[in-house]
């Protein structure tokens, strides 16, 4: 039996939000700028998982720093007039609020990742907003939780509740001893199999239904 959770954390783009309109805009503008083929929204959401500072180093040299000004230059642009809630994900964070405290851990620059919560009216659910560069090391290290665990007063273990919709998330939330939790299936990261989580939900919708059922009856989950 698995006990309810006394606090949730979670993964931002794909999970709470759709910006992949920015994140898409900002990697061919670099591209562009680099000569480089440009991306298509699937191409994108099939292999944008870490962090700006730990995978550009390797997809442009030495010129990783140059990249990331361009990149972040042209996101800045457009990040928050493309930015929309997933659908279920404001009833989601409501369902949670009843459950504990919340945060947000997210390879997501930290000041992009701040403002796009402020421009949604949510900043005011998280105990803390942890984004890239934010912790000594990003997402899947486990540095990032401890940010976020220790800003909602809640020590790490299995009744912690970390949701995402990634493979890398799932490994994250196992690494910081939290219930790896998956909403959606993965479709766009070699699926369940490869995700292998501890709970899944088809969508925010069913997880704010399974958080409310929660709420009004505390008690232990079947695994």
């Amino acid at each position: 039996m698995r006990e309810a959770p006394v606090c949730i954390l979670w993964d931002w783009d794909n999970t709470l939000v759709d910006g992949w309109a920015a994140i898409q805009h900002g990697l061919n503008v670099t591209f562009r700028d680099f000569g480089m083929p440009e991306w298509d929204r699937d191409t994108v959401l099939a292999r944008v998982r870490g962090s700006l500072r730990d995978t550009f180093p390797s997809m442009f040299g030495a010129e990783w720093e140059r990249a990331r000004d361009v990149f972040y230059a042209a996101v800045r642009e457009r990040h928050l007039e493309v930015l929309a809630p997933m659908p279920g994900a404001a009833l989601a964070l409501a369902a949670a609020a009843a459950v504990g405290p919340q945060a947000v851990i997210s390879n997501k620059q930290g000041a992009l990742l701040r403002a796009e919560a402020a421009h949604l009216g949510w900043a005011p659910r998280f105990a803390r907003l942890v984004g890239a560069g934010d912790a000594e090391s990003d997402k899947p290290d486990p540095a990032p939780f401890r940010l976020a665990l220790a800003a909602c007063g809640v020590p790490g273990g299995s009744r912690v509740w970390y949701v995402g919709d990634t493979a890398m998330d799932m490994q994250a939330a196992r690494a910081a001893g939290c219930t790896a939790v998956l909403v959606g299936d993965a479709g766009h990261d070699g699926g369940m199999a490869k995700a292998q989580p501890d709970l899944a939900f088809i969508d925010a919708h069913a997880l704010a239904a399974h958080l409310g059922a929660l709420a009004r009856s505390p008690g232990p989950l079947e695994s």
